[in-house]
């Protein structure tokens, strides 16, 4: 039986309603149970105790504080670092009935003056602010005489400077101990090691006793790497796999490379559109806005986009390019399958991106940063060459230690063959050795297949012993046995040096015959220009079975969003359109059932939904 009140209506103000976290949890957000540890870390700052909260994205960070907030007196102050984050999220929060706002340099003068007058007036629940805000002189004045509830930090690795996305302005937050020491304090990342951890709470205040580290994982995420061949083609080949609503992010590292494959995109028949810093800010402000209101179904960006997307019914996202390091792979991939729907992440890695990638670092001015950022990539590089199932791969980094295998994942779900490579490793290992342990991968193939391109006669490597013994095997199945070598240990890429190859010790044994060597066969298959899209078989969301009435909710949902001028998902998410399609509520009560719909969402929009479902005849 659920817990939610069966009581439709609009709340005037929450707090005066519920007595009891789960109350506030079931009437304003719909929600019949907390997730793993929300409610130990709710009730502690219920009680006035800090926090330190380390959970996966889409696992219900922003409930932490929002219900604490709501439940404790005077007004929670929210510390996010993009405007259009807080809009989203101040959003979905009064479409919940809940009285917040956010203060920043977006508001005219006009709407300013009011939010500070509700701030002032006791009548905000929760106010959204930007670091530089919150910490300038005249704001701290004010709160100082105000009763505040929490203050809430999102993104908090930001604060650190082992953190992947370090930012000055978060720093000056470790005021905020000493200027209001009995307020609690919550401190929130999906993204952050050891040392990273370690910093923000020693630059917070924050005690040890109040980390609460939920775990990594994100379990309905599909991981999939493949060697990049013809990258576009395979982004085609994967899009083709898709329903053609579904929304994704395809990450790029320059801004060229994402206006080209945005343009490829829009040639090929797909709503997409690019983002980077190099756009004017209205272009990234109209490209935005138009994802978010399921307008466009791709953005091809850089890093510069993906924080401030508060989007759950991201289906998929793909790296066309190497990501720096492993926090923003995971940041990155995060951003899909919010509502925990199945989502997919898909990684095109080819060695090329490491060169790039370590021009960029070691354009940085910072000796100490740059070594962290090339620790950060190194470890980036032995996942895509993983041969074990990647999420313990990805977990390992964090500190975590699966039991089994994940079970999803492409090596775990397709694993690869095996074969003994002994002698082609020989063959590898001698080129490197006859070409004086002074050129890259690509050269040492060409050695190896016999190419007569100019580079290799002018330096008389065409006359080397080793020179076309490999021509049995192509340039992507060398490839696949040279990263494998690097991978074990009997070859070394100095990346410094345009990773030039080296052997190790570890090498010596094999060359002289003492040891056999088994290697995964290289997953090597063709690329189709597109692939006509397969019948997916979704589970737990109800689309497979009833997807012509979830596509009638999804397209009310849409003109009701346009409606109110609000994102979609505002309205409702994927999955709760998903679990109405599958249960089909034939009253106000068995809506209000619905994980999602909470007691306002029902007096708005139930009568629509409603009839909807009544009146589908499928």
């Amino acid at each position: 039986m659920s817990s939610k009140k069966k009581c439709p209506g609009v709340m005037e103000n929450p707090r005066s309603h519920y007595a009891e976290p789960l109350e506030t949890l079931a009437g304003v957000f719909g929600y019949p149970a907390f997730r793993p540890h929300q409610e130990e870390i709710i009730s502690a700052l219920i009680r006035g105790e800090d926090a330190f909260v380390l959970m996966p994205t889409g696992g219900g960070k922003s409930l932490c504080y929002q219900i604490p907030a709501l439940q404790r007196p005077g007004v929670g102050i929210i510390v996010s670092p993009l405007i259009s984050l807080m809009k989203d999220q101040v959003d979905a929060l009064r479409a919940n009935g809940v009285a917040a706002a956010f203060y920043n340099s977006s508001l005219g003068a006009a709407e300013a003056r009011s939010v500070l007058a509700e701030l002032h007036g006791g009548r905000l629940d929760l106010l959204y602010v930007a670091p530089e805000r919150l910490m300038s002189e005249d704001f701290l004045e004010r709160l100082a005489g105000l009763e505040i509830a929490l203050f809430a930090i999102d993104e908090a690795h930001c604060i650190s400077q082992w953190g992947h996305d370090f930012r000055p302005e978060y720093v000056q937050l470790g005021r905020l101990r000493r200027l209001f020491p009995a307020v609690p304090i919550i401190a929130l990342t999906a993204t952050a090691d050891s040392q990273t951890r370690d910093d923000i709470l020693q630059r917070l205040g924050i005690s040890r006793t109040a980390c609460r580290i939920t775990g990594f994982d994100r379990p309905n995420i599909r991981y999939t790497v493949e060697a990049k061949q013809k990258p576009f083609a395979q982004l085609l080949s994967f899009l083709g796999t898709r329903e053609p609503y579904d929304a994704g992010i395809v990450y790029a590292l320059s801004r060229k490379r994402v206006e080209e494959v945005a343009a490829r995109l829009c040639e090929a028949g797909f709503a997409a559109a690019p983002y980077h810093a190099g756009l004017p800010d209205r272009e990234r402000a109209r490209v935005q806005d138009a994802f978010q209101r399921d307008d466009l179904q791709l953005v091809v960006a850089t890093v510069a986009f993906g924080m401030g997307i508060d989007k759950p019914n991201i289906r998929f996202v793909v790296h066309y390019d190497l990501p720096k390091n492993i926090e923003s792979y995971y940041q990155e991939t995060g951003r899909a399958g919010r509502d925990g729907l199945p989502a997919e992440a898909l990684l095109l890695f080819g060695y090329g991106d490491i060169a790039i990638s370590r021009g960029l670092i070691e354009n940085g001015g910072n000796p100490e940063q740059n070594r962290i950022e090339l620790h950060k990539l190194n470890a980036m590089v032995g996942f895509a060459e993983a041969l074990s199932c990647r999420r313990r791969v990805l977990l390992g980094y964090f500190g975590e230690s699966p039991e089994v295998d994940c079970g999803n994942c492409d090596i775990c779900l397709t694993p690869q063959k095996r074969f003994d490579a002994t002698e082609d490793a020989r063959k590898a290992l001698s080129t490197v050795y006859r070409v004086g342990q002074r050129f890259g991968m690509g050269h040492v193939i060409d050695v190896l297949r016999g190419s007569r391109n100019e580079r290799i006669r002018a330096l008389g490597h065409d006359r080397l012993s080793t020179y076309g013994i490999g021509s049995n095997l192509g340039q992507d199945e060398w490839g696949s046995i040279i990263r494998q070598l690097v991978h074990l240990g009997y070859l070394e890429q100095d990346l410094a040096r345009y990773s030039v190859l080296r052997l190790t010790e570890s090498a010596r044994p094999l060359l002289r015959g003492e040891l056999t060597l088994n290697l995964a066969r290289p997953r090597i298959r063709p690329v189709p220009a597109r692939k006509a899209k397969k019948v997916r078989e979704i589970s737990r969301d109800g689309q497979g079975q009833n997807n012509g009435l979830f596509q009638q909710l999804r397209a009310l949902r849409k003109e009701i969003a346009g409606r109110e001028g609000v994102p979609p998902f505002v309205v409702f998410g994927d999955a709760t359109l998903a679990e109405m399609a599958a249960s089909r509520p034939a009253n106000a009560e068995e809506l209000l059932s619905v994980s999602g719909v909470g007691q306002h969402k029902l007096g708005k929009y139930g009568a629509e939904f409603l009839r909807v479902i009544a009146e589908f005849g499928g």
